[in-house]
C-alpha cells in the first residue's frame, strides 16, 4: 500500500516545486490534480507522470483568481469525492523584487510579493477549508525558503510575504485543527534543481559583489551539512506531512534548512 493511497490532492503550480510535488504524490498512490497556468508545462508534467504509470489530471487555472480556485476545488470534489491535501506552490520572478536595498525599491516592487503570495495563498487554503470542513479532515501545505526567517539582505518583499504565508498557516491551523484540518509550511533553503535558484544567485551575487559560484558556497557554507536542500528531501517531507504518519504536525514550520535555521 502506497503512503498516499486513496488521498485526492490538488497542488497549484507549474513550476519546479509543484511538478516534482505533484508526481511525488501520484507516485504514492495518491489522486492529483494540477493546477497551472502555463498549458505547456502543464502537458509536460503530465506527460512524465504517465511515464511513470501515474495519472495526473492538469487544468489551466490562475490560482489568484478566486471565483476560478472555488469552482475548480468544487469540480474536483465532484469527480473525486473529497479533497485531502492542497499544496501551493506558486511562484514569482525575482528580477526587479530582489537584489536591491529594501529603501530603494518602488512601493509596487515592494508590495508585489506580499499581495501576490498572501492573496494566492489565502484564496487557495480559504477554498480548501470549505471543503474540507465537510469531511472533518484535510492537510494544506504550503513550501516557504529560509528567508522568511533569517532576513538576508536584499530581499526586499519575498521575507514579509513568506512570514506572512507562515502567519497565515498557523492561524488556519488554530482556528480549524479542532475540525481535523492541519497546516503546515515546509521551509528549506534555496533548491538547486530549481530553474528560479540560478535567477536569484545570479541577482545575490551581483548585489554582493561576488560570482554565481562563490555566493553559492556560501549559501551552502551557512548550513550544517555544507549542502542545500535537494528538491527529493522536499517532496519526501511533502508526502511524509501529507499522509497518515505526519497527522500529529500542524501550525508549525517542518524544517527542512539542514541547520541553516536551528
Amino acid at each position: 500500500m502506497e503512503r498516499l493511497d486513496n488521498k485526492v490532492a490538488v497542488v497549484y503550480g507549474n513550476g519546479t516545486i509543484g511538478a516534482a510535488v505533484a508526481v511525488a504524490f501520484a507516485k504514492e498512490g495518491g489522486t492529483v490534480f494540477l493546477a497551472g497556468r502555463t498549458p505547456g508545462k502543464l502537458a509536460q508534467i503530465a506527460a512524465r507522470a504517465a511515464t511513470g504509470g501515474n495519472i495526473i489530471e492538469t487544468v489551466e487555472l490562475d490560482a489568484l483568481d478566486e471565483t476560478a480556485v472555488i469552482q475548480h476545488l468544487e469540480e474536483v470534489v465532484k469527480e473525486a469525492g473529497r479533497v485531502d491535501i492542497s499544496f501551493n506552490a506558486i511562484g514569482i520572478p525575482q528580477k526587479g523584487i530582489q537584489g536591491l536595498p529594501i529603501a530603494d525599491l518602488s512601493l509596487d516592487s515592494f508590495f508585489m510579493p506580499v499581495a501576490t503570495y498572501l492573496r494566492s495563498h489565502f484564496i487557495t487554503a480559504k477554498a480548501a477549508v470549505g471543503q474540507m470542513l465537510q469531511q472533518n479532515s484535510g492537510v494544506i501545505l504550503a513550501h516557504t525558503p529560509n528567508a522568511s526567517r533569517i532576513s538576508p539582505p536584499f530581499v526586499g518583499g519575498m521575507v514579509p510575504a513568506w512570514a506572512a504565508v507562515e502567519g497565515l498557516f498557523r492561524s488556519l491551523s488554530v482556528e480549524y485543527g479542532a475540525s481535523g484540518i492541519r497546516a503546515v509550511y515546509l521551509n528549506t533553503t534555496g533548491i538547486p534543481e530549481t530553474s528560479l535558484i540560478d535567477e536569484v544567485w545570479e541577482i545575490h551575487g551581483k548585489a554582493h559583489g561576488i560570482g554565481f559560484e562563490q555566493f553559492h558556497s556560501v549559501m551552502e557554507g551557512m548550513t550544517h551539512r555544507k549542502r542545500l536542500t535537494t528538491l527529493k528531501e522536499l517532496t519526501d517531507a511533502a508526502i511524509f506531512v501529507a499522509s497518515d504518519e505526519g497527522s500529529a504536525i500542524t501550525g508549525t514550520i517542518f524544517n527542512l534548512t539542514a541547520g541553516m535555521i536551528v
